[in-house]
């Protein structure tokens, strides 16, 4: 079977159907192997990607092309580089659609079809194309917005009329990675987090057991689990916790009275952490949250926040009551609580129950591409209508992130958050201690 390529690239000789000219590439010159007429690099490039003498896995190291399947077969990478070493014009979104050798995929399929979502644009890739496909934003009347929570956080906003698309660069805090007990989410990690407001003692539960850990009968049936640190929503929830039970502060630092209430608060080196498991005389062998982690989390929720601050600045709507759903995406976003998305400020200050985690609408939407040619074509059309910000260079990127790194947030008010959870109130420091603000408890309105 030969294989067909149809791609929006000018200049290249194609059939009236749209395909490559094969001929074209390969002039009869009695040679065998195949296309060794090809006359420039970007035909060579696609030759050997045909042929196979350039391996699938060497190129597929983007996931800016979803292909039904898990499978990535060509990324906007190697497109772009086309671009640049041909001067040929590359549409800024493309539309691949082929026929490969079955072995290609390593699939028993021979007559399967392999269908690859178009790309919006840079770092905003076709799984993005595909969580749009799922959640209809373009779709919507209400204004929508939709964030896939990763390393690369990939943020949707908009509705019928105006969709716009931006990605952050997180880094890898939310998955554990720059946390000093952080792990992934398996057997025995930490995934829920709950601090006694006059205690201060904690509660956990471990991925393996549904038992909270001030259950009884939570050692015995986690004592073949090694607790041996939080994963990603656990993380969230000890952060939103941490700052709920006053014991860190509106900009993220750890409070240094925090020992005169709870000795599980302790000095580390010039700042304090927080014992949150264990009972070791050597904190070193404790699970403990540290005023490193508590950065790490600032930044990365910072830069989450700062990209849909961006977003609805662009869209013109920057009231959170006007926004009529917040969905957190991805296979970290479906396990975010609500709430303490909205504590940390990861989203605005919508009410919290508007904000709702949807899983994996990448792959959602790769079921409804796979199944409907309708909602194929709907997809195309529909991410050559999304607009694409550039957060790198926004001028006004610096300063929405340097506004975000505050729990909730350094300079927006958040009163829905006030009638869904008690908030530490502002305290100010002892005198000589300087006049930044501290924060004690606040009781929930009645």
């Amino acid at each position: 079977m030969v294989p067909q390529l149809f791609v929006d690239i000018d200049e290249w000789p194609t059939r009236a159907d749209g395909s490559l000219d094969v001929d074209e590439l390969q002039p009869s010159q009695g040679d065998e192997a195949p296309f060794q007429g090809a006359r420039t690099e970007s035909e060579r490039l696609v030759a050997d990607i045909w042929q196979g003498d350039l391996d699938v896995g060497q190129i597929a190291i983007h996931d800016n092309f979803f292909a039904l399947g898990g499978h990535s077969l060509l990324c906007f990478k190697v497109l772009s580089q086309i671009e640049q070493r041909t001067g040929a014009r590359l549409s800024p979104r493309v539309m691949l659609l082929g026929t490969l050798e079955q072995t290609a995929l390593e699939l028993d399929a021979p007559n399967a079809s392999v269908h690859l979502l178009p790309c919006i644009a840079g770092h905003v890739g076709a799984d993005t194309a595909a969580a749009i496909l799922s959640e209809g934003p373009h779709r919507s009347d209400e204004l929508q917005l939709l964030v896939d929570v990763g390393t690369n956080a990939e943020i949707v906003f908009g509705n019928s009329a105006h969709v716009l698309a931006a990605s952050s660069p997180t880094g890898p805090a939310f998955e554990g990675a720059q946390i000093s007990a952080g792990m992934r989410a398996t057997a025995g990690a930490i995934e829920r987090v709950r601090i006694d407001r006059d205690t201060l003692e904690p509660r956990i539960k471990v991925i393996g057991s549904d038992l909270w850990s001030d259950d009884p009968s939570f050692d015995m049936e986690t004592r073949k689990l090694d607790i041996a640190g939080i994963c990603g929503s656990g993380i969230i929830e000890v952060m939103g916790e941490l700052y709920l039970a006053g014991l860190l502060d509106v900009d993220g630092t750890m409070r240094s009275d925090g020992p005169s209430k709870s000795s599980r608060v302790f000095a580390d080196g010039r700042t304090y952490s927080y014992r949150l498991f264990g009972n070791s005389d050597d904190p070193a062998e404790n699970i403990n949250v540290t005023q490193d982690d508590v950065r790490a989390i600032q930044l990365a929720k910072a830069a989450l926040r700062a990209g849909i601050d961006l977003l609805c600045e662009h869209a013109g709507r920057t009231d959170p009551n006007g926004i009529g759903s917040v969905r957190l995406a991805g296979a970290f976003g479906a396990h975010i609580d609500p709430l303490y998305a909205k504590v940390l400020g990861l989203v605005p200050d919508v009410p919290v129950a508007k904000v709702a985690s949807v899983g994996n609408a990448a792959g959602a939407g790769a079921v409804r591409a796979l199944v409907s040619a309708a909602q194929r074509a709907e997809i195309e059309d529909a991410v050559r209508r999304v607009e694409k910000i550039e957060t790198a260079t926004e001028p006004r990127f610096q300063e929405l992130f340097v506004n975000a790194m505050g729990f909730p947030h350094t300079s927006e008010p958040t009163p829905n958050l006030a009638t869904e959870t008690a908030l530490p109130v502002a305290q100010a420091r002892a005198a000589g201690e300087g006049a930044r603000q501290r924060t004690g408890r606040r009781r929930r309105p009645t």
